[in-house]
């Protein structure tokens, strides 16, 4: 047996507000969340669709940072499909979003004047627990229960930002994603550590994971390896009697890179990759609520070996995908 969960960070653009402050919140949606084309929507409904259609439950962690700039109803409108559906929030967040909130928001929320901080690690550590405290409520106000889980944006946590959860009563993280070299993350855990372990007072739940060519690895994210190396990494898992395989994503990632139109191909791997997931005999698909207690400290080192063909076929893809999708 083994279990997976299936992670969704969801997300308003950052990048998209700084080059039109005063675009509307709802553009804003369509672009990052709802994911609108010309072809049809991408976005979280549509992902959720897929996700019915084969009995699965995903965990959207969604970054309620933006609502002290746009207002709650921005964060509502997220979190209220998603719960109502049956899927589960989690809080993801941004810290990049601390600069555009006004002086009389940073006062109340933070204690201080408006500030830069492109990672969570760069925020001390009374400071994440303010950060972190504010999501929550924002997150609770619009019908979620409290969260138990968080992953930092870009992965950007560190030692600090687990004593801050711990102290804020959230049990797991998922900020650690040792398949990528050089991240933001500064989660002091080696780099082989895939599975879930008990670190500064809470449970870290390492991203999943495959080997790559010349000692390399590839993190178990939807544009990041085929639908193919997925099935596999899984059925490799229930192999090992491995536990809590996490698959990450976003509400935009199925969109090409300037969220203009539908990357199909990147679609088609999504569909493609849910669809042989519930073909996989003893693989539950798992959230933060119902998943059973993680083995924690249970160290199984061995991640899905690296095959060459799947490495080609994925690459080809990749290839097709860059000049169809990459600029537009």
């Amino acid at each position: 047996m083994g279990s997976a969960l299936i992670t969704i960070d969801t997300e308003y653009s950052h990048g998209l507000y700084q080059k039109n402050p005063s675009m509307d919140w709802r553009e804003n949606y369509a672009r990052s969340i709802s994911c609108e084309t010309a072809d049809g929507d991408v976005g979280i409904e549509y992902q959720m669709d897929i996700f019915d259609q084969y009995g699965m439950k995903a965990v959207f962690f969604v970054d309620p940072m933006p609502a002290l700039l746009f207002g709650q109803e921005s964060i509502d409108a997220i979190v209220h499909p998603i719960l109502e559906r049956g899927h589960e929030v989690q809080l993801h967040i941004h810290s990049e979003w601390l600069s555009t909130f006004s002086q009389k928001i940073s006062d109340r929320y933070f204690g201080t004047t408006p500030f830069f901080a492109h990672h969570m690690h760069m925020l001390p550590y009374e400071m994440q627990k303010r950060v972190i405290e504010a999501g929550c409520d924002i997150l609770v106000k619009a019908g979620a229960p409290r969260p138990t889980a968080f992953r930092a944006g870009n992965y950007g946590a560190n030692d600090d930002s687990l004593r801050a959860l711990a102290d804020m009563g959230i049990k797991y993280d998922s900020s650690f994603c040792p398949a990528i070299l050089n991240s933001a993350c500064q989660i002091n855990l080696p780099p082989d550590q895939w599975q879930p372990i008990y670190h500064h007072g809470v449970i870290e739940m390492p991203i999943g994971a495959i080997s790559g060519p010349s000692g390399t690895q590839r993190h178990a994210q939807i544009t990041a390896i085929s639908a193919r190396e997925i099935f596999d990494a899984l059925n490799h898992a229930v192999y090992l009697g491995r536990h809590h395989f996490i698959i990450v994503s976003h509400s935009f990632e199925l969109l090409s890179r300037n969220r203009k139109k539908i990357n199909h191909i990147v679609r088609r791997r999504f569909e493609k990759a849910c669809a042989m997931i519930a073909d996989i005999d003893d693989l539950d698909i798992v959230t933060f609520a119902n998943m059973p207690d993680p083995m924690v400290g249970h160290q199984i080192d061995e991640i899905l070996p690296h095959n060459p063909a799947r490495t080609i076929e994925r690459v080809a893809e990749q290839i097709v995908g860059n000049i169809l999708y990459g600029n537009g």
